[in-house]
């Protein structure tokens, strides 16, 4: 029998409501949540099952955890991701892991005096397309990667009706496009090629209604690459352009490499490969017809991480460093588009 924990999944919007389902569906955790809104609370609990929920984090603690879910808006992962680590409950924090680095050194050093396990959910990561174009990139077949262009779109309004009514509208939240959802491919790239040193970014609130966030993002970047070759120049010029208002649902991140070319089409449930001059894509499709599926790979690789037998899928340094991408996009787009540079040194987490 696969063993039980004890998750206690904090927030209750769509996403913390993603986390108690999946988390169910794996069969491997016993789980209870805590939301402030007694209505939507009993709402997930009736819905779900739950034997255990809460609308106190106070009362939530009063029982025993494994680990703990932070579901909540940004601005809460790293006070709320103390006072756990203080309790010794092993951490699975939503994406962006802040909005800033305050608190964040307080942290690490709680979670490495308690020797507590750290996750942070940039669910891209859980794609196996994603993980088979990593794998291709890091066997050589393909050479170093060169370039790096990125395209994503949705239409807001219909696939988050309410986002007028949430974190989403502020910044201090970790609203707009850039936190949202523009992290995603920023962590994703890092992933796949080596971290983002220098950014430069023009963004704007253009369409949507009831919000002066930004919306629509067009950047321009390079990639430390993790191939550290002497004799040649080791970054990766990298593009990205992200609205959350086009009709299309699409996301495609494209890596030109020495030998070849990489492309995943999250929309088409496939990712391809070329690597011969003019010659044709080879596709590469995978399963994933349920958005659910990415989010128990997700689950399924925090309670592996637990047990002790994978590492997480990124970690709390990683996410770090995808944060600090997040505040130099935000400060380029304020200051006229001017390139910021980024501090990738490998402080230990």
């Amino acid at each position: 029998m696969n063993q039980q924990h004890r998750i206690l999944v904090i927030g209750g919007g769509s996403i913390g409501e993603r986390h108690v389902r999946c988390g169910q569906k794996t069969g491997r955790a016993e789980i209870g949540l805590c939301e402030s809104n007694q209505t939507r609370c009993d709402e997930i609990a009736q819905r779900y099952a739950l034997k255990h929920s809460y609308t106190s984090l106070d009362d939530a603690l009063k029982q025993s955890w494994d680990a703990a879910i932070i579901a909540t808006p940004a601005t809460s992962h790293i006070p709320i991701a103390s006072r756990l680590a203080e309790r010794n409950i092993h951490l699975f924090i939503e994406k962006p892991l802040a909005i800033d680095e305050d608190g964040l050194d307080a942290l690490v050093e709680k979670i490495n005096a308690n020797q507590l396990k750290c996750m942070v959910a940039y669910v891209y990561r859980a794609h196996p397309a994603l993980t088979a174009m990593r794998n291709a990139l890091a066997s050589g077949k393909f050479g170093r990667p060169i370039q790096i262009i990125t395209a994503c779109g949705q239409h807001f309004p219909f696939y988050r009706p309410a986002y007028r009514d949430t974190y989403f509208t502020q910044r201090h939240t970790g609203g707009g496009a850039i936190q949202d959802s523009l992290t995603h491919l920023f962590n994703a790239c890092e992933w796949l090629v080596g971290p983002i040193s220098r950014i430069c970014v023009d963004g704007e609130h253009r369409v949507l209604d009831g919000i002066d966030v930004e919306d629509t993002v067009n950047a321009m970047a390079r990639h430390e690459s993790c191939d550290k070759n002497p004799d040649k120049s080791s970054s990766v010029m990298a593009s990205y352009t992200l609205n959350q208002h086009q009709y299309p649902n699409e996301v495609t991140i494209t890596v030109i490499a020495e030998r070849g070319a990489l492309r995943l089409e999250l929309h088409n449930k496939r990712w391809l490969w070329i690597d011969t001059i003019s010659g044709e894509w080879q596709p590469e499709p995978v399963d994933m017809t349920d958005r659910d599926n990415w989010f128990l790979v997700q689950a399924n690789a925090f309670f592996d991480y637990l047990e002790g037998s994978a590492e997480p899928l990124c970690t709390l340094h990683e996410a770090r460093q995808s944060l600090r991408v997040n505040m130099a996009s935000l400060q380029s787009m304020d200051n006229a588009s001017q390139w910021q540079t980024i501090d990738i040194s490998n402080n230990p987490d």
